[in-house]
């Protein structure tokens, strides 16, 4: 079946799910997830009281998509009294663990210890943070899908390394307390201290783990472009957000060509054909997800009048003017024809007494 046949989606879905707490954006890399974070972000502040979007990629690109600076402390959007953004490493840093040097050390070392703890140990004190803020929804411009898919196993990586620790504590109770008194690190920063901390985490892993698996307050919007490389990559994507339980039934098809006049360009022609193979088998194996189309764009899309401005594709299908006024788009290439036909009548006329005078 041709895409032409089905009905382009939008995200009205989850702007009408008032009870979502968190939206994830993600996809491969370079296929728009920050402008479509930014301007999902936007359209929900229009419906929630507030609207946190946070930047998980060390790359961060909300800076630049709102031409506004933005840090580890959310910061309220120019232009907008609900809409708050931030942008955090996910990665461990001493600074944000606190605490003593001697606690610092052997918190690092564990960390370096366990494949993944770093990151699962970094977005457990954001989400931490960010729990303790009053924000009614909250949007993750994710970084890209590998990095992605790691942040969203930081609960099972974090329980993992909890259980790996406990372990050791049972086997080296006692050498682990030698070793403590030995470096001089007091019983308040040794380590009962290290396993209270990762202990009094537990529950807001637990917490978080539920909630990202609860289709009432978590889902993921998938951004692709209409290749093949994004389409596998958002494949891969969909199957593991089905593994872990994570709800997700929508996808931005970002950078569609459309057919808007009489294209002569044989590259552009045979870009829509490339283009709309893809688009027809993203909508045979998501027949069931909103699928809503974003057209490639002359210029980029930044700050807030650029962002508000695209947002309205989000909201209603885009119409190419050959469809949305035929009669109109006629008249006006006649017109420019005419205009052309005016330049070259003079050209020639110009030439023409040129070689008279010769």
């Amino acid at each position: 079946m041709a895409t032409t046949d089905i009905p382009d989606g939008t995200v009205r879905n989850i702007l009408d799910q008032d009870t979502l707490k968190w939206v994830f954006v993600g996809g491969k890399g370079g296929v728009g997830k920050t402008t479509c974070s930014s301007i999902l972000s936007i359209l929900l502040a229009q419906v929630r009281s507030s609207v946190l979007i946070i930047s998980t990629d060390p790359a961060h690109n909300l800076s630049d998509a709102f031409q506004q600076r933005f840090t580890k402390t959310p910061t309220l959007v120019n232009g907008f009294s609900n809409l708050y953004a931030m942008e955090v490493d996910p990665n461990v840093e001493n600074d944000d663990i606190g605490g003593s040097e001697g606690m610092d050390s052997l918190f690092s070392e564990l960390a370096n210890a366990i494949p993944g703890i770093d990151e699962a140990m970094s977005f457990a004190e954001m989400l931490k943070l960010v729990q303790t803020m009053d924000y009614s929804c909250i949007v993750f411009d994710t970084a890209p899908t590998g990095h992605t898919l790691r942040l969203l196993q930081f609960p099972s990586t974090l329980e993992k390394g909890l259980q790996k620790v406990m372990s050791l504590k049972s086997k080296f109770g006692g050498l682990i307390g030698q070793m403590t008194r030995l470096f001089g690190i007091d019983d308040e920063f040794g380590e009962d201290a290290i396993l209270g901390r990762l202990e009094g985490m537990k529950d807001v892993i637990e917490q978080v783990n539920k909630q990202f698996k609860d289709p009432d307050l978590t889902t993921f919007v998938c951004v692709c472009i209409p290749e093949f490389l994004s389409l596998y990559e958002t494949e891969r994507l969909v199957q593991e957000l089905t593994k872990f339980e994570i709800d997700t039934h929508n996808i931005i098809i970002n950078q569609v060509l459309y057919d808007e006049e009489d294209v002569e360009s044989k590259l552009l022609k045979a870009r829509m054909r490339m283009q709309q193979k893809y688009l027809d088998q993203f909508y045979m194996l998501y027949d069931d997800f909103n699928i809503t189309k974003l057209p490639l764009l002359p210029q980029e899309v930044t700050g807030v009048e650029a962002l508000r401005a695209l947002s309205s594709h989000f909201t209603s299908p885009y119409q190419p003017s050959t469809s949305r006024n035929a009669v109109e788009d006629l008249e006006r290439r006649i017109s420019t024809l005419k205009l052309q036909l005016e330049h070259a009548e003079a050209e020639l006329d110009r030439l023409q007494k040129g070689k008279q005078k010769v």
